[in-house]
Order: C-alpha cells, then structure tokens, then sequence
C-alpha cells in the first residue's frame, strides 16, 4: 500500500514508518520537523516538509493518491496544553479536522489515528477498559477525544474506516531510532539522562500515593510492540466502521520501580529528588488490553520493562544528545 505517516519524523511515528518500509509498503513522511527530527526518518520513505494546518499542501499531497493514513501529528505535552489550551485545539483538532477533509476528497480509504489514554483523566477503576467514560483532564486530552468523535462522524458520513489506538506510556527503541524529545518531559529517557550524567537527578513527583511504594504507578508499552498493533490495526480498518481499542501491556510499573530498573540496566547509580505531586497526575494508569487482543490478535512481544529500558539505554548512549549529534 501507498501510505501517508504524518508526524513520522518523531519518536513514535518514525518507528512506524520503518516497520511499515520493512512491510513492503511505499511510505511518505509528511512533518513540519517542529518537534521531530529529519535524521529520524527512515531510508526508503519520502519526506515532505509541511503542516497539518496548510490544507492547500495537504490535499496536493494526498492528491497522488493513498491507500491509507496513519496519524501522529500533534503537540502533546500536558502542561503545556493547560497553559495554551488554544494551541491544542488548533493543532491537534484543526490540523486533523484539515487530514481528514483531504482525505474525503481524494477518496483515502483507511486511518490509523494515535490517540491517548488521557482522554480519560481520573478512572474510575483500574485496568481502564475502552468502557470507561472519558473525561480528559486537559487540552491535551479533551483535543484528542474531539478527533475521536469527528472521525467516528467522518466514518458515517463518508464510509472511512478507522482505527483510534489509545496509548498508554511508550519505551523502549528500535535499532537507531528512539525518543528525542525537547523539552523531555517522559520519566524513562530522563532516568537514562541522568545515567549518562546530563542530569543531576531524577525528580520524584508524588511519594504518598495510594500504591505499593507510594510513587505513581504506570503502564509501558514497548515502541516496537505498539508499531506492530499500528500495521494490524491498518489491515483490519473496516470501511465505515470507527474502532477504539486500548493500548498498553496491562501491566503497571511504579516510579521507583522504573528508576530501580535503570540502575540495573545501566549498572549507574541514578540520584533522586523527591518532589510534591503534579496536579491531575492518577495514582495509578494501566489498561485493560482485552479488546485489542480478541480484534485484531496483537500480542506484546516485549513486555519486560527491563528490556524496554535496554533498548532505550542503547539509544541513548549511541546518542547522548539526540539526533543533534552522536557520542
């Protein structure tokens, strides 16, 4: 199939498209390169530079004709969505709202959209299942779940078939592709940062939470299993039909349990500042995996944190400052 990755430049969207190259497919990599990084897309694929706001650049695109889209695009950090709630809504609904009016007029037939686990907020019970009802805590979240509900409308109207994956937290690497994010705000890298001693410590938000060690627990996925789930879920995309599924490994890891982790994997001594909870951070976030199982037969090949956080580990020493440069 032709494809279009919007947002493959990034962490999670160039893995994609190198698993989806490694498929047979012919892959076009659409990024503004805001947040992503042109040495993190994949050889093989075709990158156009541009934005999901220009809709002039968007329907030239997909005018050379595309059997499917899989959508990462967005700004995603959570404070500054709280901050600068317009911006979310711009980007991530606007830009989106523009993809799929581009694709209702050139006729592409299937969507895999990147969603997230935050457009829950507070759960009610743990694991969280695709019932759960949804109420985001922030831009970040509710701007998501507007995309959910305008693709579940452009899917009646307009006989799409989509596929919304709702990511619990992603780790982990493949080969010379991992997470380069700035500001890096995922608990992981930054364990590893201070490994490599970039940093000083690791900040410790919340200590007296209702858990086994007190410290937050959270579900990881590795990246290459969360990859996979996106090439099922392109496969299976039913034309009219809008499918949600929960994506994690149903299975919860706590803060000092990620930090004791890394100091195992990296044999370093990883020092810790302890600091008072951030607000509207859960206790705990894990996933009902049920779902996406029994539909489309995903299963997690790499489950192990430790293993997430080797990879990760490789990644990071290979490149201490990220795609900028090389150690």
């Amino acid at each position: 199939m032709k494809l279009l990755v919007t947002g493959g430049a990034g962490y999670i969207g160039s893995i994609v498209a190198s698993q989806l190259l490694a498929a047979g497919h012919e892959v076009v990599v659409l990024d503004n390169l805001e947040r992503g990084h042109r040495e993190a897309v994949p050889p093989g694929a075709r990158l156009v530079v541009g934005d999901l706001l220009d809709l002039e650049l968007l329907t030239d695109t997909l005018d050379r004709g595309f059997d499917g889209v899989l959508h990462f695009a967005a700004v995603a950090l959570v404070g500054e969505s709280v901050a600068h709630p317009e911006r979310y809504y711009r980007t991530n609904v606007g830009g989106s709202l523009n993809l799929l009016d581009a694709m209702r007029v050139h006729h592409v037939p299937r969507l895999v959209f990147s969603s997230t686990c935050a457009v829950y907020g507070q759960p009610d019970e743990v694991p969280i299942s695709e019932q759960a009802p949804p109420r985001p805590a922030n831009a970040y979240g509710a701007s998501k779940l507007a995309v959910d509900g305008m693709i579940g409308d452009f899917c009646l109207a307009h006989g799409i078939g989509a596929v919304s994956l709702r990511f619990f937290n992603v780790a982990g690497a493949s080969g010379d592709l991992g997470e380069d994010h700035h500001p890096e705000t995922h608990l992981i890298p930054n364990v590893l940062r201070a490994a490599l001693g970039l940093k000083e410590y690791v900040e410790v938000y919340g200590t007296d939470y209702p858990t086994p060690d007190g410290t937050a627990i959270r579900d990881y996925i590795h990246i290459e299993d969360l990859a996979t789930a996106h090439l099922l879920a392109l496969e299976q995309a039913r034309s009219a039909e809008h499918q949600i599924f929960n994506l994690g490994n149903g299975n919860g890891f706590s803060v000092r349990e990620v930090i004791a982790t890394a100091q195992q994997v990296t044999d370093r001594t990883i020092a810790i500042r302890e600091a008072p909870r951030r607000p509207g951070d859960p206790p705990m976030l894990v996933a009902a995996s049920a779902l996406i199982r029994a539909r489309l037969g995903w299963e997690a090949r790499k489950p192990e944190l430790s293993g997430m956080i080797a990879d990760a580990w490789t990644f990071a020493q290979a490149r201490p400052s990220g795609y900028a440069g090389e150690g």
